[in-house]
């Protein structure tokens, strides 16, 4: 084992209970994934492994990817899917200043409500993101994290909600952004890459795959 972040592209198998009970259940497809990283990582387990990942379907396939320090298939449930697992470390000697790529990200583009003043000390709502707003949301966060965008195709996911409430709680409302950039600052986009982009993390958002573009 080593220190360099890995990726896992699962195609889950159609005919497994576990993956039919995942695809139904983002908090349930949440344990399944946590289930491949090492155990004893402490009270935040996600974040100390650096786990990311992303569901990618078609009409005729579903594919999991799986990002983290360590990944280890085999703790998967029996004949949940094929699993390929290679090191992100090629792709972030590649990222250079001006390099043109091919990018995709499932985010749940959200803002926090201002209250008034008089409310002082407490916090307001987390209201997610649609439409124009959300794609000016992912155009500055992308600019922060080391990308100048050209183009940016979004497609609506179907929303999640945890089935655990707590006070702060809301609907994660995903959009899935394909598209293509240039690298404008290949240091933050290697630390947005290994840390994800945006809330809803432990439901599939956040995870950035990159890839070079076709020469013009």
């Amino acid at each position: 084992m080593n220190d360099e972040p890995v990726i896992a592209q699962i195609r889950l198998n159609p005919h497994s209970r576990d993956v039919q009970r995942d695809l139904r259940d983002a908090t349930e497809m949440h344990r399944t994934v946590m289930r491949m990283v090492p155990d004893g990582l402490g009270n935040s387990p996600r974040h100390q492994a650096g786990l990311l990942y992303r569901l990618d379907e078609t009409d005729t396939t579903s594919t999991l990817l799986v990002q983290a320090h360590h990944l280890d298939p085999d703790r998967l449930p029996t004949g949940y899917g094929k699993a390929d697992i290679k090191s992100l470390a090629p792709m972030f000697t590649a990222l250079r200043k001006g390099l043109a790529v091919r990018y995709r990200i499932v985010l749940n583009p959200a803002k926090r409500e201002r209250l008034p003043l008089e409310t002082k000390g407490k916090r307001g709502r987390i209201v997610p993101l649609s439409g124009a707003e959300a794609d000016q949301w992912w155009i500055r966060r992308a600019a922060d994290s080391g990308l100048q965008l050209h183009i940016l195709t979004p497609t609506n996911m179907p929303p999640i909600r945890p089935r655990r409430q707590n006070p702060d709680s809301m609907r994660h409302s995903l959009v899935r952004y394909d598209g293509t950039a240039t690298v404008s600052d290949p240091d933050a986009l290697h630390a947005a890459v290994l840390a994800g982009i945006g809330r809803g993390k432990p439901y599939g958002a956040g995870l950035l795959s990159l890839a070079p573009a076709p020469a013009a």
